[in-house]
């Protein structure tokens, strides 16, 4: 029996249902426990996904609800967007990721369980899910060749760990595997607070030499060296996803949502738009509150244009005199007139021709591939 506690967070979107659907048929054995930490600003197509994934697992999804706003007559977003004075989150103040999403699922998970929390970050990513600070909750990454998080690495190819690593590589390698397995660990790294940039380069390069000679074995000396420390799997005697060497993209997150007839989500259907006798597809390219400051404008415009009502929604909570508003720069107002709406679909419609020309991908959800360059909440979206 396992000693730790296996759960899954459902954000509403692709990646995470997909997660759930595919660790629970890859691994029936397991007894992951699955919630949601709701906002009460999603779009009625993430509500019914939740219901869908219930229906399939065959469990219910626990629905966390932020602590200070369980008694509150609001929904959590609207209490503290008040609690905020009016104050709306953003890129660089992102209240409604800690207040709403961060710490529901640390206090529901607690303190004394040691805990492995499942995140859908793909393979054809390049971001690092959330780490919690808390010592009995620990991330891990089914869909990438490493599924190790970000500080188990650091931890994993500190110098002090050097001869504890190679002690463990010992047992598997022998003659050039082994000398492989030396230099790569030997070679040069930072840990200085400055040289962060050159410390994830390093870590890289040991990293991705080690998957090369094996993953598997890469997975159990990290496991063996894990058992020296706090972490939650140190509680294990055996982990059921070392010998996965599965590494999912997108096009095998649809296919996984079809395929189990959970389905795909609405809002990730393309649907035309005309602009200059061009016509071009747009679509929303992630879950969350429906009027997420991380949109790109076209998004933003297909709100507009498909959920008008909830587009106003959004307006009432800008503040164009205190400078409060969604996009830096930019009211809603501002961006929905015609002349600009026109510009954003042209700039949205060039962009996607110059990726098409480079991808030899007929995929159906060829979806944006400048989907994260305005960044991501590492909660809200996986």
């Amino acid at each position: 029996m396992s000693k730790v506690k296996h759960v899954l967070g459902i954000s509403g979107g692709k990646d995470s249902a997909a997660l759930a659907i595919y660790l629970h048929d890859k691994y029936p054995h397991v007894d992951f426990s699955y919630y949601y930490t709701d906002t009460g600003k999603e779009l009625d197509e993430t509500y019914q996904l939740i219901e869908n994934i219930e229906i399939y697992l065959g469990k219910k999804i626990e629905v966390l609800v932020a602590e200070e706003a369980q008694n509150s007559s609001e929904n959590p977003f609207d209490f503290f967007y008040k609690s905020f004075r009016g104050y709306i989150p953003s890129p660089t103040a992102r209240w409604c990721t800690n207040m709403m999403k961060l710490q529901p699922f640390e206090k529901y998970v607690g303190t004394e369980k040691p805990t492995l929390s499942y995140v859908g970050i793909r393979g054809d990513e390049e971001r690092e899910g959330y780490i919690s600070k808390k010592n009995n909750i620990q991330s891990i990454f089914p869909f990438r060749r490493n599924i190790w998080s970000e500080d188990v690495l650091h931890k994993l190819f500190h110098p002090d760990n050097h001869q504890t690593v190679m002690d463990f590589y010992s047992e598997l390698y022998k003659g050039k595997r082994l000398d492989k397995v030396a230099e790569l660990l030997s070679s040069p790294i930072t840990f200085e607070r400055h040289q962060r940039t050159a410390t994830e380069r390093q870590i890289k390069h040991k990293l991705n030499g080690l998957l090369d000679l094996d993953i598997v074995d890469f997975n159990k000396a990290t496991f063996n060296f894990l058992k020296g420390t706090e972490y939650p799997l140190s509680f294990e005697e055996d982990y059921f996803l070392l010998e996965n060497t599965d590494v999912l993209v997108r096009d095998d997150i649809f296919a996984i949502l079809r395929k189990s007839g959970v389905g795909v989500p609405a809002y990730y259907e393309k649907i035309n738009y005309e602009v200059d006798g061009q016509i071009g597809q747009y679509a929303r390219s992630r879950s969350g509150c429906f009027f997420c400051f991380f949109q790109q404008k076209i998004e933003w415009v297909w709100l507009y244009e498909q959920h008008p009502k909830l587009f106003k929604d959004a307006m009432v909570y800008e503040n164009v005199d205190e400078f409060f508003t969604w996009n830096q720069g930019e009211s809603l107002a501002e961006l929905i007139q015609p002349e600009r709406i026109k510009q954003i679909k042209l700039e949205h419609l060039n962009r996607m021709n110059r990726e098409k020309a480079k991808s030899d991908s007929n995929s159906p959800y060829l979806l944006d591939i400048l989907d994260d360059e305005e960044g991501t909440c590492t909660a809200c979206f996986v």
